[in-house]
């Protein structure tokens, strides 16, 4: 046996057996623990479907902390996990536990395992215990849970759909909302509705589909409230037993066997209808508490009251009614249901309705059974309902009882209401207004109308039907026989019972003669027109108000009312009142004399526009326009008329020329206008507004009336100068015609000229000459020569004699310086004598002719313009005036003949063709011949004449030829003759002084 030895510096062999201490000191602690925490066991599950509980109980010693697990079973899905307290019952020494599930229990199968714990420390898990779903696979049919569950409003609810084997799931809706959903198991799907509101009264429906849609189930859910009563209050009606009455504050939406229960001291109550707001309940005597309990699915709730059987006592209603009925009375009799009334205190309350109106009477007395109601009307229905209720510590009024009717009997009428209307002939009317049913007392069955003058000793009576209200009369007699100026109308109402009163008015007969001094406006208020007037302190009449129609001028319908002595004011309305229609509104007097009109008013309930415009017309004044226009009838102005407002149209559009607020003024003058189509448009305006307006068109046309009239005036003073001047010439006539137109004497020829003469037979002269005593500067304001032959100078002016004269010899011409007139020649006819008397003063100038070469016709000396036979001249007759107009030739132009060009070579005197040479109204210079032409004998050859000229006549002094220049000649040629100073000159000269 080996032997042990310590020495220091030997190694100590104890690491083992300490080793080993440590692991049985551990496995010791380990087993004692064990022997503490025991495992749970006799796990048992007990689940309330409806209520969605789950009690789990189990035995686990002496522990208090247990972890509880709940699982879905087929996906193993963790639902409740915790650790709770939990303490033993010392009677059954088991543990006991309650979880609500979120899901209905039947959705899916649950899994559930507890265990011990203490601190840290837990014990085993026990036993798995397994609460089965409705979704085993033994269970095949499509399924919905929870089923017809209630639930409160704004809980939150979970529904399961557990398809059917073999099937897919499709939706859950909840009404008509499609609802998201939580997986389950294999077959189980959940939805969960949150904050749910009120359901229907027969629920709200959920429902599973599959999928596609082939099948489905469902559900119903109630969402409601819990019972919550109110005013509970319990009272007596026949002094012996209770009633308790109480309302329903809110409505808990579960009906039927889901509704609310209630009992009043524990005895159910039972309701005749269930669904009313206000609930009553009765006990059979009176108890002093009373405790109401209401109970629903939901919930419950419970009142209470108390009091004295005499301080709650509501009377019964009145029966039997009857009535005693007079013409201002009736009695009214009751009985009560309950003989303890008999000794009651009581106040009664009668309501008597009339008419549409209702008033309420109190009566008191002890048991009252009957009361008398005075001051009624005659011939009225009315209907009764009496209540009561109890003197002395009341409590309220009773019932009503059941509305009884009657009608009171007749009585005579009150007097009528009268009034007149007079016209301004004598004529008028008695008017009085219709009885109404409490002044009539009974049907009217006519109407006595009188009318008398005490003065006269006249009265008169008629009697009219009960439908009658006026009544014309005529007072043109009554006038005429009468000084008194009225005349009194009575009027009496008849009815079954007797006749009224009588009813006077006094009826001036000059009324209307009345005018007022001014008239005010009345403006009318939702309570009519406001009329004030001052008061007379000496004054004790009463006052009558009446208003018409002031369109109405003939018998019109006249309202009135009549007011005491002492009033100021009064508001008038009718039902007559229209818009539109102006009323006259008078005041007067009403006393033992005839009325007297105080004030005047006139007033329009609502003011229109005009219904009718304005009849405009235009007229045109130069440039301006006059627009006149009618006033609108009175009928038609609906409305106080304010002005008129004129417009001028331009298109559709109106401007505003002027606002007339002169009514008087119905006219306005538009000035300064210019030619053209203008619209003028006036309207009459109130407060409510302007009417439609009349248009009236005019074209302003040029002033031809002026125009006219101005020319008419002038041709009318042209006119009346032209006569002045006529008269005036024909009285100076003589005058005139000396100033103008002088007499000049007729020529005196010598030999006889009354025979016809042959042609001359003219020897042509190799040349002719002219002695030339003087010359003058010629000028044509200045004088001319005339020439006159020698053996015919006379200084008296004789005429030629009788010889024969020789055109062979030369001849002498002598000329005679005298003043050119300027003025044109008037021809002369050949009766004119004393043709050279104007040369008899003027100057002498000798001229020689040798042997001037004319044609056979150059002696023919034509005066006569119109071919007279008595102005031919012979040649030889050289004599010719140049000036005051006498002479052959032009003024103041020497022309010794006349020469007229013939066709052929012979021509008499007998015939010749009358000319008038174009140059004999010149006024040229010496003119020797008025026929001298520049022709050359080769032009006269060639024209078939005789050379009118071999040479030209000279001056002794000169040896220039005395006949024109060709331009000159050229020139005279182009002038015109005067034609109308020959026509002029004839006309004065053509009457003999």
């Amino acid at each position: 046996m080996p032997r042990l030895s310590v020495s220091p510096s030997s190694k100590p062999n104890c690491s083992p057996v300490w080793l080993i201490s440590v692991l049985l000191g551990l496995l010791a602690i380990h087993t004692n623990a064990k022997d503490v925490l025991t495992v749970p066991q006799q796990v048992s599950l007990s689940a309330n479907m409806y209520t969605q509980h789950l009690t789990i109980s189990w035995l686990g010693g002496a522990a208090t902390t247990f972890d509880l697990m709940i699982l879905r079973t087929e996906l193993n899905e963790t639902v409740f996990y915790e650790t709770v307290s939990v303490t033993m019952n010392q009677v059954s020494g088991r543990h006991q536990w309650n979880w609500t599930s979120v899901e209905p229990l039947q959705c899916t199968s649950l899994s559930i395992k507890i265990r011990s714990r203490d601190g840290q420390t837990t014990s085993e898990w026990s036993n798995t215990q397994i609460l089965q779903g409705s979704d085993l696979p033994s269970n095949e049919e499509l399924q919905m849970y929870p089923q017809d569950r209630i639930v409160p409003v704004g809980a939150n609810t979970t529904f399961c759909c557990i398809v059917e084997e073999g099937k897919l799931f499709g939706t859950i809706r909840y009404g008509n909302t499609v609802m998201n959903t939580t997986r389950l198991s294999r077959r189980s799907f959940a939805a969960t509705v949150v904050n749910q509101e009120l359901s229907g009264k027969t629920g709200t429906n959920v429902v599973c589909f599959d999928n596609p849609k082939t099948k489905l189930t469902g559900a119903v859910v109630f969402v409601g409230y819990p019972p919550l009563p109110t005013d509970f209050v319990c009272e007596t009606r026949d002094l012996t037993s209770a009633v308790c009455q109480w309302n329903e504050k809110r409505d808990t939406n579960l009906y039927r066997k889901r509704g609310t229960r209630y009992s009043l001291n524990k005895r159910n109550c039972t309701f005749s209808s269930p669904e009313e707001k206000q609930k009553e309940c009765s006990v059979a005597q009176w108890e002093g508490n009373f405790t109401l309990v209401a109970v629903n699915p939901l919930g419950q709730y419970s009142l209470t009251d108390s009091a004295e059987i005499n301080h709650r006592v509501h009377p019964v209603a009145p029966v039997n009614l009857t009535f005693v009925v007079h013409a201002w009375n009736a009695s009214v009799l009751w009985q009560w249901e309950y003989n303890s009334y008999s000794s009651l205190a009581l106040d009664c309350q009668v309501e008597l309705a009339s008419q549409g109106y209702k008033t309420k009477r109190t009566f008191s007395g002890v048991g009252l059974r009957s009361v008398v109601l005075s001051d009624l009307y005659p011939d009225e229905d009315y209907s009764v309902q009496v209540c009561c209720g109890a003197q002395q510590n009341f409590w309220k009024w009773g019932s009503w009882s059941k509305s009884f009717s009657f009608k009171t009997n007749n009585y005579v009428p009150d007097a009528p209401d009268v009034w007149m209307w007079m016209n301004k002939d004598y004529t008028g009317q008695v008017i009085w207004k219709p009885l109404t049913q409490r002044q009539s007392h009974g049907l009217i069955t006519g109407y006595e109308v009188t009318l008398w003058s005490p003065e006269v000793n006249f009265q008169h009576t008629e009697f009219f039907s009960p439908d009658t209200y006026a009544v014309p009369v005529n007072l043109t007699q009554i006038a005429t026989r009468s000084s008194d100026n009225k005349v009194m109308a009575t009027v009496i109402a008849k009815n079954a019972a007797g006749v009224s009163q009588p009813a006077s008015v006094l009826i001036p007969l000059r009324l209307t003669d009345v005018e007022p001094l001014t008239v005010s406006r009345a403006v009318y208020t939702d309570r009519g027109f406001p009329l004030f007037w001052q008061h007379n302190a000496n004054d004790t009449c009463a006052y009558v108000v009446e208003w018409y129609e002031a369109s109405c001028k003939w018998d019109c319908p006249v309202e009135w009312i009549k007011l005491a002595a002492g009033n100021t004011n009064v508001t008038i309305k009718s039902a007559n009142f229209q818009p539109g229609v102006r009323y006259n509104i008078s005041l007067y007097s009403n006393s033992s004399e005839a009325p007297e009109l105080l004030q005047h008013w006139q007033g329009y309930m609502q003011e229109l526009v005009p219904s009718s415009s304005v009849l405009l017309s235009t007229t045109q004044q130069d440039s301006d326009i006059l627009l006149t226009w009618r006033e609108i009838p009175l009928v038609n102005r609906r409305g106080f008329l304010l002005g008129y407002n004129i417009y001028i149209s331009g298109g559709s559009q109106l401007t505003l020329l002027a606002n007339l607020s002169d009514l008087e003024s119905r006219s306005y003058t538009v000035k300064g206008l210019s030619q053209g189509l203008y619209n003028f448009t006036v309207k009459a305006y109130t407060s409510a507004g302007e009417d439609k307006g009349t248009t009236a068109s005019i074209t302003l046309e040029p002033y031809t009336d002026w125009l006219i009239l101005e020319i008419l005036v002038s041709l009318g003073i042209t006119a009346l100068l032209l006569a002045v001047v006529t008269v005036i010439c024909y009285k100076k006539r003589k005058w005139v015609k000396k100033v103008f137109y002088p007499d000049i004497p007729e020529p005196k020829l010598s030999g006889d000229w009354s025979r016809s003469q042959g042609p001359l037979d003219v020897k042509p002269s190799p040349h002719s000459l002219v002695h030339m005593v003087q010359k003058p500067e010629w000028d044509s304001s200045k004088e001319v020569l005339v020439v006159i032959p020698e053996e015919d100078e006379d200084e008296e002016g004789l005429g030629i004699g009788d010889e024969p004269v020789d055109t062979d010899e030369p001849t002498s011409l002598r000329y005679y310086n005298q003043v050119v007139d300027e003025r044109p020649i008037r021809p002369r006819f050949p009766d004119s004598s004393d043709s050279s008397a104007s040369s008899l003063d003027s100057a002498c100038t000798d001229v020689t002719y040798t042997g001037i070469q004319t044609s056979g016709s150059s002696l023919v000396f034509q005066l006569d313009p119109q071919g007279s036979s008595e102005g031919h001249q012979s040649q030889a007759d050289l004599s010719v005036c140049g000036g005051g107009g006498g002479g052959g030739g032009g003024g103041g132009g020497y022309r010794p003949q006349m020469q007229s060009r013939a066709p052929s070579d012979d021509i008499g005197l007998a015939s010749p063709e009358p000319f008038l040479e174009p140059q004999a109204a010149s006024a040229g210079g010496y003119k020797p011949q008025s026929s001298w032409h520049f022709d050359s004998p080769v032009e006269a050859g060639e024209s078939g004449r005789l050379a009118p000229s071999l040479g030209s006549p000279t001056s002794v002094a000169s040896t220039q030829f005395l006949l024109p220049d060709e331009e000159e000649y050229a020139e005279e040629k182009r002038q015109p003759s005067s034609s109308a100073a020959t026509w002029f000159t004839n006309l004065l000269s053509s009457t003999k002084p």
